[in-house]
């Protein structure tokens, strides 16, 4: 089995917190000689912490613009999934937007982001944010809100497209019925969508107005909020005939 997870609020409790409940899924996940792979809109310097400070062998970050893995030297290959033109549109629209809105906060991670940026809009007026959104409209650059950040970007990325092209090239072998994620935010809608093994941790009601497509399962109660959620259903699978 593969499990595709996002990361800020399905592996995290209230949107940061790393718990216990984390350490026991990849434990756990380990010991049956399966595969966790984080999905997440944080940065590509974020996968690199994940590669060096976790077990695991792979991530796919910037919302599915950027694929992490070991090769077989240990060493941390990435493969942007956005050509060259892409990121020097995304390079020179970030800076116009910096020049036409001075007061954006970007993330404080952007400086390690490739092929997408993001924005602290908790830190905004809301006011603020419809005007950011509104001009990214009208420059055709496309975004997505998750729990922490406005992620922005150019070319076609969605977590979907991450998650296809890594089981193709990386994981060939792997069936689609085998593999699950959970999600917990407006930005794993493609993974809803389109992925038939979805769930949504129980804190995603917070935003469920906010989905067209919704996950498969949901999950309910406090004791599956989050990484709870996660590990909860893990250990129901494992305990199937």
């Amino acid at each position: 089995m593969i499990f595709f997870s996002d990361f800020d609020g399905t592996l995290t409790m209230e949107g940061r917190e790393l718990t216990r409940e984390f350490f026991d899924i990849m434990e756990l996940i380990k010991t049956k000689s399966h595969e966790l792979v984080i999905v997440s809109g944080r940065s590509l310097s974020w996968g690199h912490f994940f590669l060096t400070h976790f077990p695991l062998h792979a991530c796919i970050m910037e919302g599915g613009g950027v694929v992490l893995y070991l090769d077989d030297r240990g060493e941390i290959v990435q493969e942007p999934l956005v050509s060259q033109a892409e990121l020097d549109r995304l390079e020179d629209f970030t800076n116009n937007l910096k020049k036409k809105f001075p007061q954006v906060p970007l993330s404080a991670d952007s400086f390690g982001r490739l092929s997408d940026r993001a924005i602290e809009f908790k830190l905004m007026g809301e006011e603020a944010v419809v005007d950011v959104m509104k001009y990214m409209d009208e420059k055709n650059i496309k975004y997505s809100k998750s729990n922490v950040h406005i992620n922005f970007w150019c070319g076609s990325i969605s977590k979907y497209l991450g998650v296809k092209h890594f089981l193709a090239k990386h994981r060939p072998q792997a069936k689609q019925e085998n593999c699950w994620f959970f999600g917990d935010a407006p930005n794993d809608e493609s993974m809803f969508e389109l992925f038939h093994n979805s769930v949504g941790v129980s804190n995603i009601k917070h935003c469920m107005h906010r989905l067209n497509h919704k996950p498969r399962i949901i999950l309910e109660g406090d004791e599956n909020a989050g990484p709870k959620g996660v590990l909860n259903y893990v250990k129901g699978l494992y305990q199937k005939p």
